[in-house]
Protein backbone atom coordinates (compact mmCIF):
# COMPACT_ATOMS: atom_id res chain seq x y z
CA UNK A 1 0.00 0.00 0.00
CA UNK A 2 1.28 3.69 -1.01
CA UNK A 3 2.35 5.52 2.15
CA UNK A 4 -0.15 8.78 3.39
CA UNK A 5 0.22 11.91 2.49
CA UNK A 6 -0.50 14.36 4.79
CA UNK A 7 -0.09 18.22 4.87
CA UNK A 8 0.45 20.19 7.93
CA UNK A 9 -1.10 23.71 7.87
CA UNK A 10 1.42 26.00 10.51
CA UNK A 11 -1.47 28.11 12.09
CA UNK A 12 -0.85 31.55 13.78
CA UNK A 13 2.91 32.55 12.55
CA UNK A 14 2.93 33.86 15.59
CA UNK A 15 2.28 31.26 18.17
CA UNK A 16 3.38 28.25 18.65
CA UNK A 17 1.78 26.82 15.23
CA UNK A 18 4.85 26.40 13.04
CA UNK A 19 7.40 25.34 15.95
CA UNK A 20 5.06 22.16 16.51
CA UNK A 21 4.31 21.55 12.83
CA UNK A 22 8.25 21.41 12.59
CA UNK A 23 8.94 19.47 15.37
CA UNK A 24 5.90 17.29 13.82
CA UNK A 25 7.10 16.62 10.35
CA UNK A 26 10.64 15.76 12.16
CA UNK A 27 9.01 13.36 14.18
CA UNK A 28 10.05 9.56 13.62
CA UNK A 29 6.61 8.36 14.65
CA UNK A 30 4.78 10.75 11.44
CA UNK A 31 7.34 9.85 9.18
CA UNK A 32 7.08 6.13 9.70
CA UNK A 33 2.88 6.48 9.15
CA UNK A 34 2.86 9.19 6.07
CA UNK A 35 4.87 11.53 3.65
CA UNK A 36 4.12 15.54 5.61
CA UNK A 37 3.83 18.50 3.58
CA UNK A 38 4.23 21.40 5.83
CA UNK A 39 2.14 24.34 4.25
CA UNK A 40 3.65 27.94 5.41
CA UNK A 41 5.88 30.61 5.10
CA UNK A 42 9.50 29.42 4.94
CA UNK A 43 10.61 32.71 6.60
CA UNK A 44 8.57 31.81 9.16
CA UNK A 45 9.42 28.20 9.65
CA UNK A 46 13.39 29.48 9.41
CA UNK A 47 12.52 31.41 12.62
CA UNK A 48 10.88 28.37 14.89
CA UNK A 49 13.11 26.42 14.05
CA UNK A 50 16.36 28.82 14.81
CA UNK A 51 14.54 29.29 18.49
CA UNK A 52 14.12 25.41 19.04
CA UNK A 53 17.51 24.88 17.39
CA UNK A 54 16.17 22.77 14.72
CA UNK A 55 17.98 22.80 11.28
CA UNK A 56 15.72 21.05 8.83
CA UNK A 57 16.43 20.91 5.29
CA UNK A 58 13.54 22.45 3.40
CA UNK A 59 12.64 21.02 0.30
CA UNK A 60 10.05 24.25 -1.11
CA UNK A 61 7.44 24.17 -3.85
CA UNK A 62 4.98 26.50 -5.34
CA UNK A 63 2.99 24.05 -5.65
CA UNK A 64 1.72 20.93 -4.09
CA UNK A 65 1.42 19.19 -7.69
CA UNK A 66 5.33 19.40 -7.65
CA UNK A 67 6.19 17.63 -4.46
CA UNK A 68 8.75 15.53 -4.76
CA UNK A 69 7.33 12.63 -2.42
CA UNK A 70 10.08 10.41 -2.55
CA UNK A 71 13.56 13.03 -1.99
CA UNK A 72 14.52 13.77 1.48
CA UNK A 73 13.90 16.83 4.05
CA UNK A 74 10.93 18.18 4.35
CA UNK A 75 8.68 19.21 2.05
CA UNK A 76 7.56 22.90 2.03
CA UNK A 77 4.81 24.02 0.44
CA UNK A 78 5.72 27.73 0.29
CA UNK A 79 3.09 30.04 0.77
CA UNK A 80 3.68 34.03 0.19
CA UNK A 81 1.55 35.31 3.20
CA UNK A 82 2.17 39.22 3.08
CA UNK A 83 3.64 39.09 6.57
CA UNK A 84 5.68 42.03 8.61
CA UNK A 85 9.34 40.94 8.67
CA UNK A 86 10.82 40.33 11.12
CA UNK A 87 7.99 38.42 12.40
CA UNK A 88 6.75 39.64 15.92
CA UNK A 89 6.21 36.62 17.91
CA UNK A 90 3.04 36.67 20.11
CA UNK A 91 1.43 39.55 18.77
CA UNK A 92 -1.72 39.22 17.78
CA UNK A 93 -2.75 41.02 13.89
CA UNK A 94 -4.55 40.67 11.36
CA UNK A 95 -2.10 39.03 9.33
CA UNK A 96 -1.19 36.71 11.44
CA UNK A 97 -4.94 35.65 11.16
CA UNK A 98 -5.26 35.88 7.44
CA UNK A 99 -1.77 33.78 7.45
CA UNK A 100 -3.27 31.04 9.67
CA UNK A 101 -6.59 30.33 7.59
CA UNK A 102 -4.49 31.09 4.26
CA UNK A 103 -2.61 27.88 5.38
CA UNK A 104 -5.28 25.39 6.15
CA UNK A 105 -6.90 26.94 2.78
CA UNK A 106 -4.32 25.76 0.41
CA UNK A 107 -3.74 22.30 2.37
CA UNK A 108 -7.37 21.98 1.85
CA UNK A 109 -7.24 22.89 -1.54
CA UNK A 110 -4.35 20.06 -2.12
CA UNK A 111 -6.04 17.40 -0.60
CA UNK A 112 -9.18 18.11 -2.90
CA UNK A 113 -7.23 18.31 -5.52
CA UNK A 114 -6.01 14.59 -4.94
CA UNK A 115 -2.33 15.86 -3.98
CA UNK A 116 -2.53 14.76 -0.05
CA UNK A 117 -4.34 12.69 1.46
CA UNK A 118 -5.73 14.38 4.71
CA UNK A 119 -4.76 17.56 6.33
CA UNK A 120 -3.62 18.45 9.91
CA UNK A 121 -4.17 22.56 10.81
CA UNK A 122 -1.71 23.54 14.01
CA UNK A 123 -3.45 25.99 16.04
CA UNK A 124 -4.60 29.39 15.00
CA UNK A 125 -5.75 32.19 17.15
CA UNK A 126 -9.50 33.28 16.62
CA UNK A 127 -8.63 36.30 17.84
CA UNK A 128 -6.33 37.30 14.76
CA UNK A 129 -8.86 35.82 12.57
CA UNK A 130 -11.24 38.37 14.05
CA UNK A 131 -9.33 41.27 13.15
CA UNK A 132 -8.82 39.99 9.51
CA UNK A 133 -12.54 40.18 9.29
CA UNK A 134 -13.18 36.64 8.16
CA UNK A 135 -15.69 34.61 8.80
CA UNK A 136 -14.66 31.94 11.48
CA UNK A 137 -16.32 30.00 14.16
CA UNK A 138 -14.49 26.79 13.99
CA UNK A 139 -12.58 24.70 11.51
CA UNK A 140 -16.22 22.25 10.99
CA UNK A 141 -17.63 25.23 9.28
CA UNK A 142 -15.00 26.57 8.04
CA UNK A 143 -13.58 23.12 5.73
CA UNK A 144 -17.19 22.65 5.02
CA UNK A 145 -17.28 25.83 2.88
CA UNK A 146 -13.85 25.06 1.38
CA UNK A 147 -15.12 22.10 -0.09
CA UNK A 148 -18.77 23.10 -1.03
CA UNK A 149 -20.58 20.95 1.88
CA UNK A 150 -22.79 22.40 3.45
CA UNK A 151 -22.58 24.06 7.01
CA UNK A 152 -25.22 22.23 8.98
CA UNK A 153 -23.69 19.18 7.66
CA UNK A 154 -19.83 19.20 9.18
CA UNK A 155 -19.14 18.41 12.55
CA UNK A 156 -16.26 17.96 15.29
CA UNK A 157 -15.21 15.08 16.46
CA UNK A 158 -12.16 15.76 19.32
CA UNK A 159 -10.02 12.39 19.58
CA UNK A 160 -7.54 11.57 22.57
CA UNK A 161 -6.49 8.09 23.82
CA UNK A 162 -9.39 5.72 22.81
CA UNK A 163 -12.15 8.45 23.19
CA UNK A 164 -14.22 10.33 20.14
CA UNK A 165 -16.78 12.89 21.02
CA UNK A 166 -18.51 14.22 18.15
CA UNK A 167 -20.71 17.60 18.73
CA UNK A 168 -23.94 18.58 17.06
CA UNK A 169 -23.37 21.92 18.03
CA UNK A 170 -20.24 23.82 18.40
CA UNK A 171 -18.84 27.76 18.42
CA UNK A 172 -22.63 29.65 19.34
CA UNK A 173 -24.45 30.61 22.36
CA UNK A 174 -26.31 28.12 24.78
CA UNK A 175 -29.42 30.35 23.81
CA UNK A 176 -28.76 29.27 20.38
CA UNK A 177 -27.10 25.76 20.37
CA UNK A 178 -30.79 25.01 22.23
CA UNK A 179 -32.61 25.99 19.33
CA UNK A 180 -30.38 24.34 17.06
CA UNK A 181 -30.50 20.45 18.45
CA UNK A 182 -33.61 19.34 15.98
CA UNK A 183 -34.55 15.73 14.67
CA UNK A 184 -33.06 16.37 11.67
CA UNK A 185 -29.46 17.78 12.86
CA UNK A 186 -29.18 14.85 15.51
CA UNK A 187 -30.19 12.34 12.80
CA UNK A 188 -27.48 14.32 10.48
CA UNK A 189 -24.57 13.64 13.45
CA UNK A 190 -25.20 10.53 13.91
CA UNK A 191 -25.02 9.69 9.83
CA UNK A 192 -21.85 11.80 9.88
CA UNK A 193 -20.31 9.77 12.95
CA UNK A 194 -21.23 6.52 11.80
CA UNK A 195 -19.82 7.21 8.10
CA UNK A 196 -16.59 8.59 9.49
CA UNK A 197 -15.68 5.39 11.86
CA UNK A 198 -16.51 3.27 8.85
CA UNK A 199 -14.09 5.70 6.60
CA UNK A 200 -11.63 4.87 9.84
CA UNK A 201 -11.51 1.27 9.58
CA UNK A 202 -14.24 0.27 11.91
CA UNK A 203 -16.66 -2.40 9.82
CA UNK A 204 -19.82 -1.47 12.07
CA UNK A 205 -19.53 1.37 14.70
CA UNK A 206 -21.13 1.57 17.86
CA UNK A 207 -22.35 4.87 18.93
CA UNK A 208 -24.09 6.62 21.93
CA UNK A 209 -25.66 9.75 21.99
CA UNK A 210 -25.70 12.20 25.10
CA UNK A 211 -28.76 13.97 26.30
CA UNK A 212 -29.68 17.68 26.48
CA UNK A 213 -30.85 18.04 29.66
CA UNK A 214 -29.70 17.15 32.99
CA UNK A 215 -30.12 13.44 33.41
CA UNK A 216 -31.47 13.08 29.94
CA UNK A 217 -34.53 14.71 31.03
CA UNK A 218 -35.28 12.17 33.57
CA UNK A 219 -38.35 11.24 31.48
CA UNK A 220 -39.38 14.41 30.54
CA UNK A 221 -38.85 15.99 34.72
CA UNK A 222 -36.04 18.51 33.34
CA UNK A 223 -36.66 18.95 29.93
CA UNK A 224 -38.87 16.68 26.80
CA UNK A 225 -36.27 17.33 23.94
CA UNK A 226 -34.83 13.43 25.04
CA UNK A 227 -38.36 12.71 24.21
CA UNK A 228 -39.82 15.04 21.26
CA UNK A 229 -36.35 15.51 19.68
CA UNK A 230 -33.37 13.14 20.10
CA UNK A 231 -34.65 9.44 21.12
CA UNK A 232 -36.75 9.92 17.56
CA UNK A 233 -33.61 10.59 15.86
CA UNK A 234 -31.67 7.71 17.69
CA UNK A 235 -34.96 5.58 16.42
CA UNK A 236 -35.03 6.50 12.87
CA UNK A 237 -30.71 5.76 12.84
CA UNK A 238 -31.48 2.77 14.47
CA UNK A 239 -34.07 1.21 11.78
CA UNK A 240 -31.71 2.74 8.97
CA UNK A 241 -29.15 -0.35 10.24
CA UNK A 242 -26.97 2.03 12.42
CA UNK A 243 -25.80 1.03 15.60
CA UNK A 244 -26.68 3.83 17.74
CA UNK A 245 -27.65 3.98 21.72
CA UNK A 246 -29.03 6.98 23.90
CA UNK A 247 -29.73 8.88 25.30
CA UNK A 248 -27.63 8.56 28.08
CA UNK A 249 -27.04 11.36 31.07
CA UNK A 250 -23.88 13.24 29.80
CA UNK A 251 -22.62 13.46 33.11
CA UNK A 252 -22.34 9.64 32.67
CA UNK A 253 -22.13 8.48 29.05
CA UNK A 254 -18.00 8.19 29.03
CA UNK A 255 -18.17 5.78 31.63
CA UNK A 256 -19.96 3.09 29.26
CA UNK A 257 -17.36 1.12 27.49
CA UNK A 258 -17.52 -0.68 24.21
CA UNK A 259 -18.38 2.24 22.19
CA UNK A 260 -16.61 3.61 19.35
CA UNK A 261 -17.99 7.41 19.92
CA UNK A 262 -20.01 9.39 21.92
CA UNK A 263 -22.00 12.11 20.27
CA UNK A 264 -22.72 14.97 22.77
CA UNK A 265 -24.99 18.01 22.05
CA UNK A 266 -23.61 21.02 22.86
CA UNK A 267 -19.58 22.34 23.07
CA UNK A 268 -18.91 22.03 26.99
CA UNK A 269 -20.88 18.87 26.98
CA UNK A 270 -17.67 17.43 25.24
CA UNK A 271 -15.06 20.21 25.32
CA UNK A 272 -14.87 19.74 29.41
CA UNK A 273 -14.07 16.03 29.16
CA UNK A 274 -11.83 16.33 26.34
CA UNK A 275 -9.55 18.95 28.23
CA UNK A 276 -9.67 17.37 31.55
CA UNK A 277 -8.69 13.94 30.31
CA UNK A 278 -6.53 14.41 27.04
CA UNK A 279 -4.89 17.95 27.53
CA UNK A 280 -2.86 19.24 25.22
CA UNK A 281 -2.85 16.33 23.10
CA UNK A 282 -6.81 15.96 21.80
CA UNK A 283 -7.32 16.27 17.93
CA UNK A 284 -10.20 18.00 16.49
CA UNK A 285 -11.43 16.27 13.47
CA UNK A 286 -13.62 17.62 10.67
CA UNK A 287 -16.27 14.88 9.63
CA UNK A 288 -19.18 15.24 7.28
CA UNK A 289 -16.83 16.79 4.62
CA UNK A 290 -14.73 15.48 1.83
CA UNK A 291 -12.13 16.00 3.05
CA UNK A 292 -9.77 14.30 6.21
CA UNK A 293 -9.40 17.33 8.16
CA UNK A 294 -7.99 17.57 11.66
CA UNK A 295 -7.09 20.13 14.08
CA UNK A 296 -5.41 20.29 17.63
CA UNK A 297 -7.99 21.07 20.29
CA UNK A 298 -5.46 23.57 21.96
CA UNK A 299 -4.68 26.79 21.12
CA UNK A 300 -1.56 28.69 20.12
CA UNK A 301 0.13 29.83 23.32
CA UNK A 302 1.42 32.37 22.09
CA UNK A 303 2.81 33.41 25.77
CA UNK A 304 5.53 30.45 24.78
CA UNK A 305 6.11 30.69 21.00
CA UNK A 306 9.57 31.01 20.10
CA UNK A 307 10.82 29.76 23.67
CA UNK A 308 10.89 25.44 22.31
CA UNK A 309 8.74 24.79 25.34
CA UNK A 310 5.57 23.26 22.88
CA UNK A 311 5.14 20.00 22.89
CA UNK A 312 3.85 18.48 18.64
CA UNK A 313 1.93 15.61 20.88
CA UNK A 314 -1.16 16.64 19.44
CA UNK A 315 -0.23 16.90 16.06
CA UNK A 316 0.91 13.94 16.09
CA UNK A 317 -2.48 12.34 17.63
CA UNK A 318 -3.93 13.67 14.88
CA UNK A 319 -1.76 12.41 11.95
CA UNK A 320 -2.54 8.74 14.14
CA UNK A 321 -5.84 9.51 13.94
CA UNK A 322 -6.54 10.23 10.47
CA UNK A 323 -3.59 7.89 8.82
CA UNK A 324 -2.96 5.25 11.50
CA UNK A 325 -3.75 1.57 11.61
CA UNK A 326 -7.07 1.35 11.52
CA UNK A 327 -7.30 4.77 8.76
CA UNK A 328 -4.55 2.44 6.50
CA UNK A 329 -7.03 -0.39 6.46
CA UNK A 330 -10.15 1.64 5.38
CA UNK A 331 -7.77 3.68 2.64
Amino acid sequence: MPMHKLAIAMGDPAGIGPEIALKAALDPRVNALCKPLLVGDAEVLAVHAQACGLKPKLRKYADAAQVDWAGDGVNLLALDLNLERPLTLGKITAAHGHAAVDCARAAIQAALAGHVDAVVAAPQTESAIKQAGIEFDGYPSFVARCTGTPVDDAFLMICFDDKRIVHTTLHVGLARALELVTQPRVGRVIDATNAALKRMGLARPHIAVSGLNPHAGEDGMFGDEEIRIISPAIEAAQAAGIDVEGPFAADLMFHRRGYDAFIVMYHDQGHIVAKLLGKNRAAGMTIGTPVLFSSVAHGSALDIAGKNQASPAAIIEAVERLVGPAAAKAA
